[in-house]
């Protein structure tokens, strides 16, 4: 009896040591900060990200303006004393007008240069930070738009206190919409006026769990559970209470939910899920034929005249 239960004993302290260990594993893969790419899942048969020749003139049109535009950098400090990084594009025409744009996982503020360009055409301010943890933002974790949020309040503020913005609009693409929404859920300023999200995904715990089946073709438990303690202790969050859904249902703000009907990468069924639960007005649009954060792209002149409809 002894002799099984010292077995016993030795399984279940391997099993954790193993569990500790992957924990540490995924953390590593997925939220602590670094130089490495991480391939996540998009699916095979997604639509096609390339571009035939007259979208590679208009990208290339859009880049060469962008570099004959000034973006001053500005700087704010988030709640936990990170310094955090973005740039900005004044209007021409200063009205009060302004949109901050959100990027996704491991981009930056130079990503996203059609949207920039639309809105800087609409006569706003348009202000692109850095996430936590990306690009020259300090910060050693991802906070897959959680701590951002916090983040954001800042943002927000800076534009109205130093900038004289009196209609504010969060835009944001895959985890930069995650962020947004989550932000939408939080007490915000009369100023904000609105929030755009792009191909969002419902929470992190369901979007790692989305990445660990295809990916490592593992199920969600219990290395979700795992990994999520580890990112607790870590950097101060867990998985389930991450959560975009929970956030838009506190969100008194009109709402515009845009999703590509073909993205594997953040299942289209997560925008559904995020406009049933969504208070307020909100709007939700499917875009056919799309994969991931490609809307723009396969459908520019309906996005940019629904996208106008909404800002009016």
């Amino acid at each position: 009896m002894k002799k099984v239960l010292k077995w016993g004993v030795t399984i279940a302290a391997l099993l954790v040591i193993v569990f500790i260990v992957a924990g540490n594993y995924f953390y590593n893969v997925a939220v602590n900060r670094s130089e490495e790419s991480v391939e996540l899942y998009g699916g095979s048969d997604t639509a096609s990200t390339m571009v035939d020749e007259e979208e590679q003139k208009k990208l290339e049109e859009v880049l060469e303006w962008t570099e004959n535009q000034t973006f001053e950098e500005v700087k704010v400090e988030s709640h936990d004393g990170l310094n955090l990084s973005a740039v900005l594009l004044k209007s021409e025409k200063p009205n009060g007008k302004a949109v901050i744009l959100a990027h996704g996982y491991k981009g930056s503020n130079e990503q996203m240069p059609g949207i920039t360009k639309f809105y800087h055409e609409q006569g706003y301010d348009v202000l692109k930070p850095d996430a936590r943890g990306h690009g020259k933002s300090e910060g050693g974790y991802i906070g897959y738009g959680w701590d951002d949020r916090k983040d954001y309040t800042r943002w927000v503020n800076l534009l109205i206190d130093q900038y004289g913005a009196e209609k504010i609009y969060l835009h944001g693409f895959s985890m930069g919409a995650a962020t947004v929404l989550m932000t939408s859920g939080e007490d915000l300023p009369p100023e904000v006026k609105g929030i755009i999200a792009d191909s969002g995904y419902t929470s992190v715990e369901e979007e790692l769990a989305h990445q660990l089946k295809y990916l490592y073709n593992l199920p969600a438990f219990p290395l979700m559970e795992i990994t999520s303690v580890v990112t607790n202790i870590r950097a101060g969050y867990t998985f389930s209470e991450a959560s975009a859904v929970e956030q838009v249902k506190k969100n008194d703000l009109p709402l515009f939910i845009i999703h590509g009907d073909q993205d594997e990468l953040v299942p289209t069924e997560m925008a559904n899920v995020l406009y049933e639960e969504a208070s307020g007005e909100k709007e939700l649009w499917i875009v056919p034929g799309a994969g991931h954060t490609e809307a723009y792209t396969v459908a520019e002149e309906e996005y940019q005249k629904r996208l106008k409809a909404f800002l009016e």
